[in-house]
């Protein structure tokens, strides 16, 4: 039975993924703040080694698969939060848990990043540069004093630089048989959503934010497509990025791809 470690896994895309998984025969590893097999808080350095550490010991070393789904949305409070688990949340366990997966079977790994990750450009990314450093504290501070901005700039700016950090995993993850890919999702009905619509700084923006499918996704919509790219059917696939978004990248991009 393969095993696979999914962060986020108590609700959203995380929960409906873990279920997806299970349905595929996996065994699973949640982590989460609470209801998951390792509770670790992935916006702390501690947390994160902590969650690591948790895995770890629940798979004995040897992991097949990783899907990094926790993430923070525009609205939390303060800004760096969403910096910390978006980007580093998924960077530290990356490399944290690369061992364990080159002993696995047909290993894969999947991030869910955003649509939001292409609508800001790497060389336009105010946090390119902290974060590519590694600088945590650095990029916590350029959000944190960016006023109104500050949310959204935390957010695109995190899944930009999370696409990035997984497109240039290619060479070394691909070196040692390992796939990488990212899910971009558009907007998904989960409880981060909901949130961002009780927000009045974010409420117009989202219900704004309307694809060519004029509706949000389902959970299940996106967890079908990391279930998919974590199969041996997408066994040739690694260093993409999926749009699930129902045409809104296409719509806004149409020549950029």
């Amino acid at each position: 039975m393969p095993t696979t470690v999914i962060s986020g896994s108590a609700s959203g895309i995380g929960a409906a993924t873990r279920e997806a998984m299970l349905a595929a025969g996996h065994r699973v590893i949640g982590v989460d703040l609470r209801n998951a097999e390792v509770e670790a808080d992935l916006s702390t350095a501690a947390g994160r080694a902590a969650a690591v550490r948790g895995v770890l010991e629940k798979c004995g070393g040897t992991l097949d698969g990783l899907i990094l789904c926790a993430g923070l949305g525009s609205h939390v409070s303060p800004p760096s939060l969403a910096v910390s688990v978006n980007y580093f949340g998924v960077v530290d366990l990356l490399d944290g848990l690369l061992p364990a997966l080159q002993k696995g079977q047909n290993p894969a790994a999947v991030v869910v990043s955003s649509v939001a990750s292409s609508q800001l450009s790497w060389d336009k990314n105010p946090l390119a540069a902290t974060l590519e450093k590694g600088d945590e504290t650095g990029a916590g501070i350029i959000v944190d004093n960016a006023g109104e901005k500050g949310g959204s700039l935390a957010y695109a700016g995190s899944k930009n630089a999370v696409t990035v950090a997984v497109r240039r995993r290619v060479v070394e993850w691909g070196g040692v048989d390992v796939r990488l890919n990212t899910v971009a999702p558009g907007a998904v009905s989960t409880p981060l959503l909901d949130a961002g619509l009780n927000d009045a700084r974010y409420a117009k923006a989202i219900k704004d934010f309307v694809a060519p499918i004029a509706r949000h996704a389902r959970p299940e919509e996106i967890a079908s497509m990391i279930a998919y790219l974590m199969g041996p059917q997408a066994g040739f696939i690694h260093g993409a990025q999926f749009y699930v978004d129902g045409g809104i990248d296409a719509m806004m991009r149409p020549t950029q791809f």
